[in-house]
C-alpha cells in the first residue's frame, strides 16, 4: 500500500524543491531587485510571500499519473525558475517587472543581441544550479524518488497554498491599503504579494482589461469628451505661434535613450553634445520636458507623440493594441496634404511597427530593407546613426512635399557599445559602472549624427522649408545605477532627483525664427496639438490629453506613466509616495500634492479606457451626431 509517510524518498525530494526554490526566490528579492523595505513587517512578509505560489503550483503535478509526475513537478519547476530569472534580467536594465503583456512583444528579443547578452551575469548560475542537481537526483537510478500521494494530502497541499496566500494578503493590506487596486505600482505589487503571485494578478488584470473592447460603448467616448474639453477650456483658443509653420516639413527626431543632464555637460573638460548645446540655442528649447514612456519604451514615446493618448500600464498599445482605431497625427496631417513616413535602421516588425504604422497613417516605412546595413555600419538593433541619416537623405529627397517625417535613431542604446574609433570622440566616465560610463560616449556620437543630419539638409536643400522637432524618447540610465549617477551629477539621487532625471530634451528649430528657452513643465504627451498648432490645423472633438505648449496660459504640468505628477510647484513621486517643493527640492506636506495624484489617476484611467475599450472607434459616430444637431 502506498503511504505519503513524510520521510519516504518522495516525499524528501518535494520538500527539499520546495525549499529550495523559495531559497533562490528569497535571494532574488533581497539581492536583484530594489523593494525598499520599510519595517519588519515588510521583511517577514518577504519571507512569506514565495510559499504559497510554490506549494499551490507544485501540487499540480500530483494530477499526473506516477509514471509522468517526475517531469510533470520539475517542468513546473523549471517555469518558476524561469520567470524569477527573465524578471532578474529585464530589471537589470529596465528597473521594473515582467507583465504578460510584455511577453507579446517577443518579436523584439531576436533582435536584442548584445544588449541581452550584457544583462546576463556568470553568477547567474545560482538561479539554475538546484534546477541542475534536483534533474540529477532524478535521473539516479537507485534513488529516483516517485512521489506517492493521498488525495487528502494533496488538499491539505491546496489548502494551505491558499491559507499562506490569505495571511500575506491581510498584512500587504496593512502596509499598503488597496494594493490590489494601485494597478500602476508594480514595485509595491511584487514586495507585498511577491513575484509569482504578481504574475498571477497581472494574468488576471490582463484578461479583465482584454474584456474592455467587447463592453464599451460609445456612452465612455462622451465621458472622455467631456473631460477632454473641459481641461482645454481652461484656455484660449490657439497659441502664440498657431499657424507659424503652415505648409513646412515637419521633421521629427528621436533621440534614443537621451536624457536632458547631458546637454550643456563636459565631461572631463569635453563637451557631451557640443552640436545640440548650439542648436538650442537658435531654437525654441523646452528645458522642464520630461517623457511620459512606461514599458513600451520607445514605441510609447511615438504612441504618445502622435496621438496625446497615454501609453499602457503594462505592456506597448503598439503591440497589444495596434488594431484599435486612432486619430494620430500622420493620418491628420495627410488630409491636409502632406506625405508622412518614418525612417529607423532596424526590422520593420521591431515593436510591431510595420502594423502599428499603417494604423497611425503612415504612407511608408522605411526600415531596415532600405538600406545597406553591414557589419561595418551597425551596432546593437541595427545601423549606426551617421550612416542611417546619410543614406536616408536619397529616400527622404524622392517625397512628395510637404512631408512628415519621423527619424528614429538607435546607437545611443543600452549597452552603450560601440567599435573603438566612434567612441573616441569624447572620453568615457570614471564610475567603474560600465554602462554609466559608455552613456556619454554614445551620446557624443549621437549628437555628431544629427550635427551631420542638418548639414545634409542644409546640402540637399531640404533646410529652409521644414520646422525639426528633436526630442528625447525616454530614460538611458536607470535607478539601479544611481551610485555612478550621483558621482556624475555629484548629489545623492533622491526620489525627487530621480523624477527629474526623466527630463528629455526637447527642441524646436524652426529656421528663420530667433531661439528662446521655455521654462513650461510640459511633456511628450504635449507635442501632438503642438505640432497642430504650428502647422495652423484644428481638430474639433479629438482626444487629446495634451495641450500646445506655446500656450501662455496652458497648466504648466506633466503627469508620468506611474502616476508621478510634475508641476512648477510640486514633484509628486508615486513610488515611495513622496512629495516635494519644485524650487528647492524639499520633501514637504504630502497633502499638498493630493489633488496632484487625484487628476493625474483620472486622467491616466480615461485614456486607458480609450485604449482598452477602442473608443475611437466611436469617434465619427459622435462628430456626426453633433454635426446633425
Amino acid at each position: 500500500m502506498k503511504t505519503t509517510n513524510p520521510l519516504n524518498k518522495g516525499w524528501v525530494f518535494f520538500w527539499t524543491a520546495v525549499i529550495l526554490l523559495w531559497a533562490k526566490t528569497y535571494y532574488a528579492l533581497q539581492t536583484a531587485f530594489t523593494l525598499d523595505i520599510e519595517n519588519g513587517a515588510q521583511q517577514f512578509i518577504l519571507i512569506l510571500t514565495p510559499i504559497s505560489s510554490i506549494l499551490f503550483f507544485f501540487s499540480f503535478a500530483f494530477f499526473f499519473s506516477p509514471k509522468r509526475r517526475n517531469k510533470a513537478f520539475m517542468t513546473i519547476y523549471f517555469l518558476m525558475s524561469f520567470i524569477l530569472y527573465a524578471n532578474v534580467v529585464y530589471y537589470r536594465f529596465f528597473n521594473d517587472y515582467i507583465t504578460l503583456p510584455v511577453l507579446m512583444q517577443y518579436k523584439n528579443f531576436g533582435d536584442l543581441g548584445g544588449s541581452a547578452q550584457s544583462l546576463m551575469h556568470v553568477s547567474d548560475v545560482l538561479y539554475w544550479v538546484d534546477f541542475v542537481l534536483l534533474i540529477a537526483w532524478l535521473v539516479a537510478k537507485k534513488t529516483n524518488p516517485t512521489m506517492h500521494f493521498k488525495k487528502r494530502t494533496v488538499a491539505m497541499l491546496f489548502a494551505s497554498s491558499i491559507g499562506f496566500a490569505a495571511v500575506n494578503l491581510s498584512m500587504a493590506e496593512v502596509q499598503r491599503p488597496e494594493l490590489l487596486v494601485r494597478t500602476f505600482d508594480r514595485a509595491k505589487l511584487v514586495k507585498l504579494l511577491g513575484i509569482y503571485n504578481y504574475h498571477i494578478y497581472d494574468s488576471v488584470m490582463t484578461a479583465k482589461t482584454s474584456s474592455h473592447r467587447v463592453l464599451a460603448d460609445s456612452n465612455e467616448l462622451v465621458d472622455v469628451l467631456n473631460y477632454v474639453n473641459s481641461q482645454q477650456g481652461k484656455m484660449g483658443a490657439h497659441g502664440e505661434f498657431f499657424g507659424k509653420a503652415e505648409g513646412k516639413n515637419i521633421v521629427l527626431v528621436s533621440l534614443e535613450s537621451t536624457q536632458n543632464f547631458v546637454i550643456d555637460r563636459e565631461l572631463n573638460g569635453q563637451e557631451i553634445t557640443p552640436f545640440l548645446n548650439d542648436l538650442k540655442d537658435d531654437s525654441f528649447y523646452f528645458s522642464n520636458f520630461y517623457h511620459n514612456t512606461g514599458q513600451g519604451k520607445t514605441s510609447d514615446a511615438e504612441f504618445i507623440i502622435d496621438n496625446s493618448l497615454y501609453g499602457l500600464p503594462r505592456g506597448a498599445v503598439y503591440t497589444t493594441n495596434a488594431n484599435n482605431e486612432y486619430n494620430a497625427t500622420p493620418e491628420i496631417v495627410k488630409e491636409h496634404g502632406y506625405t508622412p513616413v518614418s525612417f529607423h535602421g532596424n526590422h520593420a516588425s521591431f515593436w510591431n511597427r510595420d502594423v502599428m504604422y499603417q494604423n497611425l497613417g503612415y504612407d511608408e516605412f522605411y526600415s531596415k530593407k532600405y538600406y545597406d546595413v553591414t557589419d561595418e555600419n551597425s551596432v546593437n538593433y541595427g545601423l549606426k546613426d551617421i550612416p542611417f541619416f546619410e543614406q536616408s537623405m536619397p529616400l527622404l529627397k524622392e517625397l512628395d512635399k510637404p512631408y512628415y517625417a519621423k527619424f528614429i535613431t538607435m546607437t545611443n542604446h543600452y549597452p552603450y557599445i560601440m567599435n573603438s574609433e566612434d567612441m573616441k570622440m569624447i572620453d568615457p566616465a570614471d564610475t567603474g559602472d560600465g554602462s554609466v560610463d559608455r552613456y556619454f560616449q554614445t551620446v557624443r556620437y549621437e549628437d555628431e549624427s544629427i550635427k551631420r543630419f542638418f548639414e545634409l539638409m542644409k546640402e540637399q536643400g531640404e533646410y529652409e522649408d521644414s520646422i525639426f522637432i528633436l526630442y528625447g524618447d525616454h530614460y538611458g540610465i536607470s535607478e539601479n545605477h544611481n551610485r555612478a549617477m550621483s558621482e556624475i551629477l555629484d548629489k545623492e539621487i533622491t526620489p525627487f532627483e530621480h523624477t527629474q532625471l526623466q527630463k528629455v530634451p526637447l527642441i524646436i528649430h524652426i529656421p528663420g525664427m530667433e531661439g528662446k528657452e521655455m521654462d513650461t513643465v510640459g511633456g511628450e504627451i504635449d507635442l501632438k496639438p503642438t505640432i497642430l498648432s504650428l502647422l495652423g490645423i484644428e481638430e474639433e472633438n479629438d482626444v487629446q490629453f495634451g495641450t500646445d505648449l506655446f500656450k501662455e496660459d496652458r497648466e504648466s504640468k506633466t503627469i508620468f506613466r506611474d502616476g508621478s505628477v510634475v508641476t512648477d510647484d510640486y514633484v509628486y513621486a508615486a513610488e515611495g509616495d513622496h512629495c516635494y517643493d519644485k524650487s528647492t527640492g524639499e520633501e514637504v506636506d504630502g497633502e499638498a500634492c493630493t489633488p496632484l495624484k487625484k487628476d493625474a489617476q483620472t486622467e491616466l484611467n480615461y485614456s486607458d479606457k480609450v485604449v482598452y475599450g477602442d473608443l475611437l472607434r466611436f469617434l465619427d459616430e459622435k462628430q456626426n451626431q453633433n454635426t446633425e444637431k
